[in-house]
């Protein structure tokens, strides 16, 4: 791995790097206290592996991905997504993230699950830590709009995508966060009890684990920073970034058939279309649990 910045490696054998901006320390220190996601007790290599193929989208990018490849995740959180998509792969993956405990549970699993394809590494999604052209695959999932500047963020992993590689981000949608938006408000002043069987996410968690519960409950309700954001606002930085659409979830197109795979290539739709479908985003499990879309583009 290729740097452009000091480092040092800490005792847990992570690579770590200073955080300097408050934003990114004031989020870091969010996720410190309650780690997002976390793992079972039971949890192991298997039952990791289970999981993430029960998950389609997680699945196919696993098998999008093959083998001989160099991936980052940024905004890893307790890795539990880079460790599956190193399960089985000869793929460099790179695991990335503000907070130390996450990384150092990560980390853990990896270690004792023997998963060795994997570098973690801690630092602020602004600073140029890595050399340019370096990864096939960038995933950046639920992340940027957790930064100061999310359009910056994103122009500041750009380059360290190769020509022709693929990046994946998920935001918050300003039209399809509506409902979770609403129970906020609802938590504010009912708090848990009520949101608790309004949150179709918290009623499939076990109510005898907490950690699991509270960390839902933050990360949805009590984010210290947050933004949400447009189809059209990221079709635009991808044009301005040199990045070709490729498709999304849900699709641009109101009227395209659903595409077999989320790398085939899709239309991007009318301007009318692109609305209704963050409306009804609103409707489906999309709004119903976080309002979160993804848009896969590719570097020319």
């Amino acid at each position: 791995m290729k740097f452009k910045k000091n480092f040092f490696t800490n005792n847990d054998d992570i690579v770590d790097f200073d955080i300097t901006d408050s934003t990114t320390r004031k989020v870091k220190e969010f996720y410190e206290k309650f780690p997002f996601p976390n793992y079972k007790l039971n949890d192991n290599k298997q039952t990791i592996l289970e999981q993430g193929d029960k998950n389609s989208f997680a699945k196919e990018l696993k098998s999008f991905i093959g083998f001989n490849k160099s991936m980052i995740e940024i905004g890893s959180g307790t890795c539990q997504l880079s460790n599956y998509l190193a399960i089985g792969t000869n793929n460099e993956i790179c695991a990335f993230d503000s907070s130390l405990t996450s990384l150092k549970i990560g980390k853990k699993f990896a270690k004792e699950n023997n998963i060795p394809n994997i570098n973690f590494i801690r630092g602020d999604i602004f600073d140029k830590i890595f050399e340019d052209e370096i990864f096939d695959f960038i995933l950046c999932n639920g992340v940027l709009h957790h930064t100061a500047n999310p359009y910056k963020a994103f122009c500041s992993i750009v380059p360290y995508l190769k020509k022709n590689g693929y990046i994946l981000i998920g935001l918050y949608n300003k039209i399809g966060r509506t409902r979770t938006n609403f129970r906020r408000y609802i938590y504010k002043i009912f708090g848990e009890k009520i949101t608790m069987y309004l949150d179709p996410i918290l009623r499939k968690i076990d109510k005898n684990s907490k950690d699991k519960i509270e960390a839902w409950i933050r990360d949805q309700y009590l984010h210290p920073v947050e933004t949400s954001h447009t189809f059209d606002e990221v079709l635009n930085w991808f044009k301005l970034n040199n990045i070709e659409f490729i498709n999304s979830i849900p699709q641009c197109s109101l009227f395209e058939e659903p595409s077999k795979s989320f790398f085939d290539k899709t239309k991007q739709g009318t301007f009318i279309e692109r609305i209704l479908q963050q409306f009804m985003m609103i409707l489906s499990r999309y709004g119903s649990e976080g309002g979160l879309f993804i848009f896969v583009g590719r570097k020319k």
